[in-house]
Formats: C-alpha cells, structure tokens, sequence
C-alpha cells in the first residue's frame, strides 16, 4: 500500500476512535447496545445534522420530539418519517439488517444523548 494511502487510512481510523469516545458509555445492556448500534448507523447524520436530522447532542432540538413520547419516535425509527420541514428519516436508518430491539435500542441512547442529565422518565405516550 502507498505510504500516503496508509497515512490516510490511519488518520481515518484515529478520528473515527476519537469521535466514538466523545460519546458516552451509560450503564446497562440496552443503551450499551443502543450507542454501539447509533454509533454504527446513526451517527453520520445525528451527529452533523446531516439531511436536517436533529443532532442527538443538541437538547434544545429534540425537547419537542421527545414530548411526543418514546413509542412515536421508535415508529419514525422503525418504519421511517418524513418531517414537516422536507425532511426524511429513512426506516431503520436505512439499515434492513436492524431489528426492532437494535433501533429501539438507538432511539433510546440517542434520547439520553439529548437529555442527558435528566432524571425524568421520557413519556411512553
């Protein structure tokens, strides 16, 4: 392989490293899951905003959504959505190969991305 190739690949990888470990580990089976699954799936567009998508770390962005309660945004995860400003989020984040419990799984490490130091159930409604 071409040493500038191998540089290339290399500095890849390390920023790949160093965005996941800006990401917080939460305790338990079901979020450990959810930000292995987001980091893999979701993050190239809940990171940046990418397409519209409501950046997972910005709170003020997701207060509304997750008023809505966790069972419409696993729907909009689950089975897509198109957003009233043009946007779209794609069924399992475009990824067929999810299940259920992975996408639900996201859903639920991203919510607490959004609120963080919330000690407030996320409404089931």
């Amino acid at each position: 392989m071409c040493p500038s190739r191998s540089l290339a690949l290399l500095a890849g990888l390390l920023a790949a490293a160093q965005a996941q470990a800006e990401y917080p580990l939460y305790t338990g089976e079901r979020l450990t899951l959810g930000r292995k699954v987001w980091i893999e799936n979701c993050e190239t567009c809940h990171a940046y905003g990418v397409a519209g998508a409501p950046v997972a770390t910005r709170p003020e962005l997701w207060t509304e959504r997750i008023a809505k309660g966790k069972q419409v945004l696993y729907e909009h995860a689950l089975n897509g959505f198109y957003g009233p400003m043009g946007t779209m989020m794609p069924a399992r984040g475009g990824n067929d190969a999810l299940d259920d419990e992975e996408v639900t799984a996201a859903v639920d490490y991203m919510m607490r991305l959004a609120a963080p130091t919330s000690t407030e159930a996320i409404p089931t409604q």
